[in-house]
């Protein structure tokens, strides 16, 4: 994970959910695998929870990850394309 450019334009959790985003599209983090859990990524990254709850958030509106609850945030399968002849 880099570190975050806190001088920049871009905010810390948009810089935090590109990183996870990046490693989502990579297939760093595969389907159905856990992302790393708040408290881990609080300690890598060093920004307040509610910080890292936006990032998370992004990557929820953005349909990548899903929470199962007491389990953490689990990489989403990407959904199936629709037939090419619609």
């Amino acid at each position: 994970m880099e570190p975050l450019d806190r001088e920049g334009p871009i905010p810390p959790y948009r810089q935090i959910a590109d990183q996870l985003r990046a490693q989502i599209q990579s297939g760093a983090i595969p389907p159905g695998r856990r992302i790393p859990s708040l408290v881990e990524m609080e300690q890598v990254y060093g920004v307040a929870r509610d910080t890292l709850r936006k990032a998370v958030q992004v990557l929820k509106d953005e349909d990548l990850v899903e929470t199962v609850t007491g389990m953490g945030i689990f990489v989403k399968s990407p959904a199936a394309a629709p037939p090419a002849d619609q």
